[in-house]
This record gives structure tokens, sequence and C-alpha cells, in this order.
């Protein structure tokens, strides 16, 4: 049975390097489509392209049921996967991920310093990587240095379409478990702002670490850990 992981905005595949050794059976990270082995204009880029992206992975996968983790962004992703292919996915996990109510967008979600950013990009022309001291706060706030410069120095333009797109959250609703890890130190994603993104799953386990937005990179043995008990179920 293989896990599959699936990043959020700003990052790629490579944010979940250092946890994938902890994690027991197979396991894969992709891209979604606008960096890494996935390459696309970032004004093409939407939500539903991410998630053919993933259901084309799933369907390259041997057949048997997969568990689907989502981090972040990945909330717009992880239902849409879901309505698509709901035979395929055995568990359903979302680690401190940005899950709008049915309708309405992520932007109008997220906290306003988020909001701001988010705004202030949509008005380039070209979309802009985050100025460092703000991704560092964001994504970094419980690193060392080298755990924050290997975050910092990977990070991508986002395409802000997707944060713009209203929520679809009928795949939610196929009956597939679903699991949500609440980050106890997220700066991105404050621990208030998470509870609101839980309710909005509906039927969802609660696990909590005590981890900034990117534990996979800080605390990826104990988020490895929560996952593979997650997935034990």
């Amino acid at each position: 049975m293989t896990t599959l992981l699936v990043h959020g905005g700003g990052h790629g595949a490579w944010c979940w390097e250092r946890m994938l050794p902890y994690l027991n059976g197979p396991a894969l990270a992709l891209d979604l489509p606008g960096r890494g082995t996935r390459p696309a204009p970032l004004s093409e880029v939407t939500a539903d392209l991410w998630a053919e992206a993933v259901v084309e992975e799933i369907q390259e996968l041997p057949d048997e049921p997969v568990n689907l983790v989502g981090h972040s962004l990945a909330g717009m992703v992880l239902p849409r996967v879901a309505d698509r292919v709901p035979d395929r996915l055995r568990r359903l996990v979302f680690v401190s991920c940005t899950v709008p109510a049915e309708g309405q967008s992520a932007l109008d979600t997220v906290t306003p310093e988020v909001k701001a950013l988010a705004q202030e990009n949509l008005r380039q022309e070209i979309p802009q990587l985050l100025p460092e001291e703000v991704a560092r706060g964001m994504f970094c706030s419980d690193m060392n240095e080298e755990q924050a410069r290997f975050v910092l120095d990977r990070l991508v333009p986002e395409a802000w379409g997707p944060m713009l797109e209203p929520s679809r959250l009928a795949g939610l609703r196929r009956g597939i478990p679903a699991s949500y890890v609440k980050l106890l130190a997220d700066q991105t994603v404050p621990a208030a702002l998470q509870d609101q993104m839980v309710a909005h799953i509906g039927e969802v386990e609660v696990e909590e670490l005590d981890a900034g937005h990117d534990a996979m990179v800080s605390r990826p043995a104990e988020l490895a850990a929560l996952i593979n008990r997650i997935c034990s179920r």
C-alpha cells in the first residue's frame, strides 16, 4: 500500500525528502504542475490541473488503495482527487491544510498577512518568490538554520489562480476516512484557523503535533510516526 504525498504552495516534492525514510511501506512525493518535474506556465495552473496530476500519479501505481497525504494548499486538491478516484483511496490525511468551505476560495480563509501577500502577487504580471524574511516567518519558525536554508533555497513562485477558485468538497462525502494533523506552532495556518478547516471537512479524526508549518522538515520523524499511526488504522 503506497502513501502518496502532495505538497503545498511554493513548495515541491522536495519538501517531503527528509520525512520519506521514516514512513512505513512504499511512499512517493510528487510535484504539482508549475514546478520541478511538471513545469507549466503559472498563469495557466488551476486546482483541477493539480488534481489531474495527482490522479495520473495514482493511476500509475499498483492497483491497490492509496493513502493520500496533503499539506497546506493541498487541501484544495485532496477533495477533488477523492471525487474522481474514490475507489483508489484508503485514507485522506490533511496536514495543516487549507480547506475552504464549499464555494469559498482559499484566499477567503487565510490570515490577513497571507491575504495581503497574495493580493500583491496578483498585481504582478509574473508571480514572485516570497521575500526571504516573510518565507522564514511563515515556514521556518521552528527550524534551525540548516533546516531553514533547506526550505528557503528551494521555494518557488506560486500560481495564485487556485487561491481564487471556489472550493469543491463533494469528494469528502465519498466515505473515505479522513484525518487532520493540527500543527500547534503553525505561523501560516494558525491553530484556530486549522479548527475552522477541520469543521469544513466534517467527519474527520484530529491529531496534534507541536510543530511549525513545515513539520516534514523541522520534525520529520515525529510527523512520519503520526502518519504511520494514522494510516495503520
